[in-house]
């Protein structure tokens, strides 16, 4: 039982941060803004979170589930022929120049 708390003791003594630290932080958080700001500051905290979640549920439920993939459009083996063909004399010219 002495080796587990002397284990605990030496992982908070390297840079952890212990329970009693954590109760100071918090006396002193509510000693310089008082309960009241904190808890209109919790509650707009709150009111924010949840604007921002529904927010990314309006706009994944606004979206068409057959527009998620890019946007393109089947091109059939003449028009991919023509494309090339417009490539390689770009590229021809490009040479020459």
């Amino acid at each position: 039982m002495r080796v587990g708390y002397f284990i605990i003791y030496q992982r908070n003594m390297y840079g952890g941060i212990s329970i009693w630290q954590l109760l100071i932080i918090v006396v002193i958080v509510v000693l310089l803004f008082g309960t009241k700001k904190l808890s209109s500051l919790g509650s707009d905290l709150g009111s924010s979170i949840k604007g921002f979640k529904k927010a990314m549920s309006d706009e994944d439920d606004n979206k068409p589930k057959a527009d998620q993939d890019a946007d393109f459009t089947a091109k059939s083996i003449a028009d991919k022929q023509e494309s090339a063909k417009k490539d390689e004399a770009k590229r021809h010219d490009n040479e020459q120049v």
